[in-house]
């Protein structure tokens, strides 16, 4: 099964110049918890409701602070004709519940999620995980570009 068959096509891209507050209220508004961040059409970042806690909140930061300040920069994705066991292994091992989707253009076609593949294949999603239960991995909050 490939992973677009079963990606969320409808995506909430953020601006690396959006304010923690407004991509925060955003996220409570759409109940979701990431957003790819976009600059002219190519991805250049992440950003999770736990970045702006851990990376803003935390730190202390104005809530004007712009997402390019907190947002992981190391953009780690899948393509769209990617099959669905294998990018829930590989987000087992980069550590990642979520990763934006492209097309072979580079273009941003969705988000896929291990909850995705959990659901039309509970066994990959299991494998998947287990490695992002793992402590560390490279989106760790501690670590914003690796």
């Amino acid at each position: 099964m490939r992973v677009s068959e079963i990606m969320t096509r409808d995506v909430h891209l953020a601006s690396p110049n959006d304010t923690i507050t407004e991509v925060a209220r955003q996220m409570a508004e759409n109940d979701i918890g990431f957003m790819p961040v976009g600059d002219d059409d190519r991805l250049i970042g992440m950003i999770t409701d736990r970045d702006i806690v851990v990376r803003g909140v935390a730190d202390g930061m104005d809530p004007q602070a712009r997402v390019a300040d907190i947002m992981t920069t190391d953009v780690k994705y899948c393509f769209d004709d990617d099959e669905v066991d294998d990018v829930a292994r590989n987000m087992g091992d980069i550590q990642v519940r979520r990763l934006p989707v492209v097309n072979h253009d580079k273009q941003l076609v969705g988000i896929v999620s291990l909850a995705d593949a959990a659901r039309e294949q509970p066994q990959m999603a299991g494998t998947g995980l287990k490695g992002v239960t793992e402590p560390g991995g490279s989106h760790n909050q501690s670590n914003r570009s690796g």
